[in-house]
């Protein structure tokens, strides 16, 4: 069981990385993005497109790939979620998954059904692993995809509160209306905060590439782990985010644990109960709260 434990907290880091973005953009427009999981299907298949053809380090074209994915990101603002974003909350929701749509089934006419991974292009790290006393083995990838998460949440929530750009962003985030009255040009911040959720993308990507096989329809499924999570730990909260993939993945290990098709079902079932105490549970706790809270006083 300590061993579902431990792989479970790794695994968790993949899911808060692969959560960051959502998590961020959903926090600062309000908005979620259904193409996310898509999208990363698209930096992870860049990236083994110049590892495959031209022997390039996927490490080292990260940069390589980031940038263009973040300007990607900002064209994804300025095209689809600005203007839908004038037809109410639900609009960019249906602009976002038909972007899916069409990012899903372009991946397959441009490489067919098969699989792929960067695992063989990364020589040992792929499965290397440290032992722990009691026969438990932690793959070094896993570590440093956990690491990773931390290093891309710690850093946006530092860039949140440390900085003139975070201030903005946060500005924004809270009321667009009266950041604008104050000089805060809101249409440039939400362009820029799209290009960070779509940087944080790739890093997704490529995680996802290095520690699996992935295809051009694997989006949907990242996408629903990637909701969990930020559901799980409180929509638009980064270190929440965390908390959230760590419960999922710890879910979703103990129930491999118990049963080999229990993987999917725990996290499933984890997420579910969470959801129907957030939208039932919680509202009421918070009522009685405030209600014994103005009897004491």
């Amino acid at each position: 069981m300590t061993n579902a434990l431990l792989q479970g907290l790794l695994l968790g880091g993949y899911y808060a990385l692969l959560a960051a973005g959502l998590s961020f953009l959903f926090g600062v427009m309000r908005i979620i993005n259904l193409a996310h999981g898509s999208l990363a299907v698209v930096a992870a298949f860049a990236l083994w497109l110049l590892a495959d053809r031209y022997g390039l380090d996927p490490f080292l074209m990260l940069p390589v790939v980031m940038v263009p994915m973040a300007f990607l990101g900002w064209l994804l603002y300025r095209l689809v979620f600005a203007r839908s974003l004038r037809g109410g909350a639900l609009t960019p929701i249906l602009a976002s998954f038909g972007l899916a749509t069409v990012v899903d089934n372009a991946l397959f006419q441009g490489f067919g059904a098969d699989t792929r991974s960067l695992a063989p292009y990364i020589g040992d790290l792929a499965y290397e692993s440290w032992a722990l006393p009691g026969d438990i083995f932690v793959g070094q990838l896993a570590v440093l995809v956990f690491a990773t998460s931390l290093a891309v949440l710690g850093g946006l929530q530092l860039m949140l509160s440390a900085t003139t750009l975070g201030r903005r962003i946060r500005a924004a985030a809270e009321d667009a209306d009266a950041a604008g009255l104050v000089g805060v040009d809101t249409h440039r911040i939400y362009g820029i905060a799209t290009a960070i959720s779509l940087a944080t993308v790739t890093l997704a990507g490529l995680a996802m590439a290095l520690r699996a096989t992935f295809d051009p329809y694997a989006g949907p499924s990242q996408l629903i782990f990637a909701f969990e999570a930020v559901v799980i730990g409180g929509a638009g909260s980064l270190w929440g985010t965390l908390a959230g993939g760590v419960i999922l993945g710890i879910a979703q290990s103990v129930g491999a644990h118990i049963n080999p098709q229990g993987f999917l079902l725990a996290g499933h079932g984890v997420f579910l109960a969470i959801l129907v105490f957030r939208v039932y549970g919680g509202p009421a706790l918070a009522t009685r709260w405030r209600n014994l809270k103005g009897a004491k006083a």
